[in-house]
């Protein structure tokens, strides 16, 4: 039975690798995803913020983003500090639900993204599972699982 906690944690990996790999030959293509999020984000404080500095600097929030992606990827397929991968998952993720998925005005197709929060707070909480690198190299319990 615990072999699907590692299972579910690698499939989540895999899940952050697609996307990432999707940028690794250029961001250029997110330019006009992040500099139309401001004008169809419903949501007040946020809406200012990707106007005012998210948009303006497309490049460097892409960039990171990209960033962000391949390191949950790479620390959750190998189960190394997996509950801290796994929080910096659930938080981009969150990231993309609040700015991105507004850009899709089909309302089901935002639940793919809110998805994405789900299924990292379950690797957050559920934890590395027994195929991983925490366990090997006797992590603390709280970044291990």
């Amino acid at each position: 039975m615990d072999a699907w906690t590692s299972i579910f944690r690698i499939a989540v990996g895999g899940y952050w690798l697609y996307f990432a790999s999707q940028k690794w030959m250029g961001v250029e293509w997110v330019r006009p995803l992040i500099q139309k999020s401001p004008s169809v984000n419903p949501i007040p404080g946020l809406h200012e913020f990707l106007a005012v500095l998210v948009a303006p600097n497309w490049f460097i929030f892409a960039v990171l983003q990209t960033a962000g992606e391949t390191t949950v990827a790479v620390l959750l397929i190998l189960g190394l500090f997996t509950r801290a991968a796994a929080l910096l998952g659930l938080l981009l993720a969150a990231g993309l639900a609040l700015t991105i998925a507004f850009l899709d005005a089909d309302i089901g197709s935002r639940w793919l993204y809110y998805l994405a929060v789900l299924v990292n707070a379950q690797v957050l909480f559920a934890g590395a599972g027994p195929l991983a690198l925490d366990r090997r190299f006797g992590r603390r319990r709280w970044l291990a699982s």
